[in-house]
């Protein structure tokens, strides 16, 4: 099978730059190959990588491009030069996956390949443009529904597949080993709740707290997703104003660092307010593949592969409370748990991580693909 993959505008891949999807389709293209297909990935041209390349048998064709902006608008006028360049380059295939907004309606699967749409992100009443589409692909159940209320012709093409972790589980858990640390790892954005997170923190009580670090790790650039220096700054000063210890780390890109930081970790917070934001949490199943243990909010993505109370803590939203005591109560929960207890939930998250290595997760997406194909094209425009 002959595979094109056509990323984003505004983010490179390899994910130098960071982007869960970014490194979850490159993660998937090199296992491709490994299956013995063929893959052609076309992606931004930036940050000194060549324009034509191939790495672990996937070729890279790059394409010029620009930094994201905040304006919806202007993101999509921004992606149409981007998207038209891969026009006049792309090669004929039997699959195109693309999660760039114009391709699903300037490609023609007839030239391009069977139109596999990765709706990785919250949609905004797009879907309906894309009757060119075979597939409407997303995350997670959470988003299938969500897709399916914006939609009445296209639902039946919309089908959730999980995104894989980008590494192996860990072969041998060694709970004992890790340390007092309550980690977050993701983007520095108010919708992650990174300040109510550092609120909840200052005032959990010195007993509970005095032996734990929290530590913050994550891209605070606006060209990298995050909110940019002011809001920076704004968490640095807060942070000055904590008695128990609190740590924010520059970001880790490398996967090989950032999963040392999750395993030395006992546990794995992500208090995210992004209702129409989250669709997988594959941060959180990351942290799950270390045996790191759960503190998330309530959005209904992470329930598609953890269990309250077997894996994780949850944060409930309690009536005439603010999201930081919510997330306080959260906390003390976890900190006043037995050791023991502590334990099997890291262990059932090591062995629920299994079910989402990339060889395991890769199978699904080719077998869909293979049943595209076996499709015919009348119901395609």
């Amino acid at each position: 099978m002959k595979i094109n993959i056509l990323q984003g505008a505004f983010l490179p891949v390899p994910p130098v730059r960071g982007g869960a999807i970014e490194s979850a389709w490159q993660l998937l293209a090199e296992e491709f190959v490994k299956f013995g297909h063929v893959v052609n990935y076309y992606s931004r041209k930036c940050d000194g990588l060549k324009g034509d390349e191939y790495l672990n048998g996937v070729h890279h064709i790059r394409l010029k491009s620009t930094d994201a902006v905040k304006s919806p608008f202007f993101l999509k006028t921004l992606e149409l030069p981007y998207v038209l360049r891969a026009k006049k380059v792309m090669q004929k295939a039997d699959i195109l996956v693309t999660h760039a907004f114009w391709a699903p309606i300037l490609f023609h699967p007839c030239k391009y390949g069977k139109l596999y749409v990765h709706v990785g992100r919250y949609p905004k009443g797009q879907l309906n443009l894309y009757e060119k589409a075979n597939r409407l692909q997303t995350p997670s159940q959470a988003i299938t529904e969500v897709c399916r209320n914006q939609t009445t012709s296209q639902r039946h093409k919309i089908k959730a597949l999980p995104y894989p972790l980008p590494w192996d589980v860990i072969s041998k858990l060694e709970y004992h080993h890790k340390k007092n640390i309550i980690l977050y790892a993701g983007r520095i954005h108010p919708e992650k709740g990174i300040l109510e997170l550092i609120e909840a923190w200052k005032n959990i009580h010195e007993s509970l707290a005095h032996n734990y670090e929290l530590r913050l790790i994550g891209p605070w650039k606006e060209k990298e997703g995050g909110a940019g220096k002011s809001y920076r700054d704004r968490i640095e000063l807060e942070i000055g104003h904590s008695r128990n210890k609190i740590k924010i780390l520059d970001p880790i890109f490398d996967r090989k660092k950032l999963k040392s930081q999750i395993i030395e970790s006992k546990f794995f917070i992500y208090p995210s307010k992004a209702e129409r934001g989250e669709t997988f949490g594959l941060s959180v199943l990351e942290a799950m593949s270390c045996g790191t243990v759960p503190i998330v909010s309530s959005l209904a993505c992470f329930k598609e592969f953890l269990e309250f109370p077997k894996h994780a803590y949850r944060i409930k939203p309690i009536e005439g409370k603010t999201f930081s005591q919510d997330i306080e109560k959260s906390i003390s929960q976890a900190l006043s748990e037995d050791s023991s207890q502590i334990e099997i939930k890291s262990k059932a998250c090591w062995h629920k991580a299994k079910q989402y290595e990339i060889a395991e997760v890769a199978k699904l997406y080719i077998n869909d693909f293979q049943s595209l194909l076996l499709e015919t094209d009348s119901a395609v425009i």
